[in-house]
């Protein structure tokens, strides 16, 4: 401890003159000689890093005066690594590759990996995989690329289920810090992913409460080159327009990173009808999907004191407010989100670094009236313009963490974490209520001789309400050639939510309440897995079998119905929140990625799923049993211009709804194609596609559980200008 110490002042003293040579180079294709974009540099035992630009150079300064080696990684290549001591610039190739091979994942153990390296499996959705799909949410994305996704929306948002749990049971995180609210998914501008890692399973020893379900780490494009500026416009029917605008300046030790999206739609119904209380078909003005518009903004800041120390703050803003018609409304709603974080990393020895991360997440959730509303003597309760404040949430967190490779095969993770929850609702007569967990950790990795790897770790979390409880978990790994097994354990650990535990919540049609319940109990769960993938130069295939039995599962339970409920209560049904005692999950997922040559490839994934409540032997809410996904891409260069063109499908069986039984099966198909013109320094790339291509659209009446709001064939319209430098 006292070399680690004495290391971490000998850094902080010597940051401003450290770091005096500069390492350059410029990389290209190994077969056509053409430059390589967006290839990944990171020095080992160092902080510093670079990205090449349109012209495959880059330039990396603040460095010692010593030798240094880089490893070099890119999507769609093997990656290489070479050692040097000069200023010269370096001339570097890269071979392609069909599959994903260099890939670099962090999100699995909390340590860098490449990912058939991963102890613990972890799926990967790149930025060209999102770019195919059209999508302009990160929710949409996930969607048409992996059938472990499924989603309801609502005027409050989106329910994303992973894996046969909703949102409250996995966390999402932006660079490795937490993000909350209703407003999460959309607030990622889509524009500006670089990947997605993917955790199945539970994470709790890493991430803490929540992390039952699982992890999805969305990891931005934050360029090192000296200037990059990128705008993306994508125009739909509907009236739906998506534009996003990034700007990022790297000079010296100083960076700038600022990203903006707006979003908007129009309203549509799916049925002109609804079913009234008599079971009478009748026309209707109410909507499916409500129009609305949306901004959102980031911006941060780094200071690179020198190869092993730097800092980093940033603030972010978020809105989105709806339009709907005022024949059927009364009020619109209006979420806004903003937050900010600060923190720092530095390399405490040559292989080991220490992390200070802190992060604030503030949402707020509005009704703002633009009609009186009367009681029934006609006197107006809320008068017109009125805003009235449905809830704030405060989130808080603090985060040390040490990682300290102790010899070539074993590296140690240590850590501590506080993060505190408040939430005040004025509309329904909650004071601030407030919960704090504590928690610290340790893991430990292994790389075993003959291709074996082993990971166990543990947290310990004392909540303020729920007081004390451990989690632990373990994963095994065996590599052979192009086959990995893994097997993994672990537990989770979820504390009831304050809205679970006091907030009531009326549906759209006032005849059904919902009450909270202080009694709750915390959720545990355990999980086990298998993962077999076998990889060769053009073809990747993949299992994963889990089983996920969770404890204490919170679900509602009706207590009171019909004169009853409307005597006490006045409301014809009444639930309330309730641990109904046991859970379990089945699930299995086949994958197959696949290059033909001369530019085609195929993809596909099949999901199982049997989530069911123990007790009553019923799905459980939100839950599809089968799900497909599959698509077909061909590209193909000719000098500055390349095509993209891809047919992306997705199939799903029926879902379940505790509430209103089964939405219907369907199957949507999508074409897009992109057309790219490198002009050096300057991409544009104009798409074309088509959504929904056979125009199927569930058109039950209103207030059905609808299957999905898609309005029907959709065309689409968009273009991507980059400029690196």
């Amino acid at each position: 401890m006292k070399k680690i110490a004495a290391s971490i002042v000998f850094a902080v003293a010597c940051a401003s003159a450290w770091g005096q040579t500069t390492v350059s180079g410029v990389v290209k294709d190994a077969e056509t000689g053409r430059p390589v974009r967006d290839a990944y540099i990171r020095v080992d035992n160092s902080l510093a890093k670079g990205v090449t630009n349109s012209e495959g150079r880059f330039r990396i300064t603040n460095l010692p005066d010593k030798k240094h080696k880089l490893s070099i990684t890119h999507v769609s290549y093997a990656p290489i690594s070479v050692s040097t001591s000069t200023t010269d610039e370096l001339k570097l190739t890269m071979k392609p590759s069909a599959q994903n091979i260099g890939q670099v994942v962090v999100t699995g153990t909390g340590t860098h990996h490449r990912l058939k390296d991963s102890p613990v499996p972890v799926r990967v959705i790149t930025a060209d995989e999102i770019q195919s799909t059209n999508a302009t949410t990160l929710s949409e994305a996930l969607q048409k690329l992996s059938p472990s996704f499924t989603s309801m929306v609502n005027g409050l948002g989106a329910t994303i289920t992973m894996n046969g749990l909703t949102n409250d049971y996995y966390i999402m995180l932006v660079n490795g810090k937490r993000v909350t609210g209703n407003d999460k998914w959309e607030r990622v501008n889509v524009g500006n992913i670089k990947r997605v890692e993917i955790l199945n399973g539970a994470a709790s020893v890493l991430y803490g409460t929540n992390a039952i379900g699982g992890v999805i780490n969305v990891i931005t494009d934050d360029s090192k080159n000296s200037v990059e500026v990128r705008n993306d416009f994508t125009m739909k029917n509907n009236g739906r327009l998506s534009e996003s605008a990034n700007i990022d300046v790297q000079k010296g030790k100083f960076g700038s990173f600022s990203s903006y999206k707006h979003e908007e739609a129009d309203t549509w119904q799916l049925s002109p009808y609804e079913v009234n209380k008599k079971g009478e078909t009748v026309e209707t003005n109410k909507i499916a999907s409500a129009g609305f518009h949306d901004d959102g903004a980031t911006q941060k800041f780094t200071f690179d004191a020198n190869d092993r120390l730097s800092f980093y703050a940033e603030g972010s803003y978020y809105r989105h407010k709806t339009d709907r018609p005022a024949e059927v409304y009364k009020y619109d709603i209006k979420h806004e989100s903003y937050g900010y974080a600060f923190g720092m990393k530095m390399m405490a020895t040559a292989k080991s670094y220490i992390t200070f991360d802190y992060n604030t997440d503030i949402y707020n959730s509005k009704y703002d009236y633009f009609t009186d509303v009367k009681n029934k003597k006609g006197e107006v309760t809320i008068p017109n313009g009125s805003s009235l404040t449905r809830r704030r949430d405060r989130f808080h967190e603090a985060a040390l963490k040490g990682v300290f490779t102790l010899a070539d095969w074993n590296k140690l993770s240590v850590g501590t974490s506080y993060l505190v929850d408040a939430v005040k609702s004025p509309t329904e007569k909650i004071d601030k209520k407030m919960s704090s967990t504590f928690a610290t950790f340790v893991q430990d990795e292994m790389t075993l001789k003959c291709g074996f790897g082993a990971l166990f770790g543990v947290r310990y979390i004392y909540n303020q309400n729920f007081h004390s409880y451990a989690t632990p978990n373990v994963g095994l790994m065996y590599r052979a050639g192009g086959l990995n097994l893994r097997a993994n354990y672990s537990m989770g650990y979820k504390t009831p939510t304050i809205n679970q535990m006091y907030f009531t919540e009326m549906a759209k049609n006032a005849d059904r309440l919902t009450i909270g319940n202080k009694n709750l109990k915390p959720e545990k769960n355990n999980y086990y897995g298998f993962n077999a993938d076998y990889q060769t130069s053009w073809l990747t295939i993949s299992g994963n079998v889990f089983l996920n039995k969770v404890r204490d599962l919170i679900d509602y339970v009706t207590i009171a119905e019909g004169d009853e409920a409307m005597a006490k209560y006045g409301h014809e049904t009444v639930r309330q929140r309730q641990n109904v005692n046991r859970a379990s999950i089945f699930g299995a997922t086949l994958a197959m990625n696949a290059s033909l040559g001369y530019g085609f490839s195929l993809n596909a994934a099949y999901t199982y799923l049997k989530a069911k409540n123990d007790e009553t032997e019923k799905p459980l809410d939100k839950t599809v049993k089968n799900a497909w996904t599959m698509g077909a891409q061909y590209a193909h260069s000719w000098g500055l211009y390349t095509l993209h063109a891809n047919v992306n499908g997705r199939i799903y069986s029926r879902r379940y709804s505790t509430t209103y039984g089964y939405a219907p099966h369907y199957n949507m198909w999508d074409i897009s194609t992109r057309h790219t013109l490198n002009l050096r320094k300057l991409t544009v790339e104009p798409g074309f596609g088509v959504e929904n291509l056979f125009d199927w659209t569930d058109d039950r009446p209103y207030n059905s559980n609808y299957a999905t709001l898609s309005p029907g064939r959709t065309f689409v319209v968009s273009c991507a200008i980059k400029f690196k430098y």
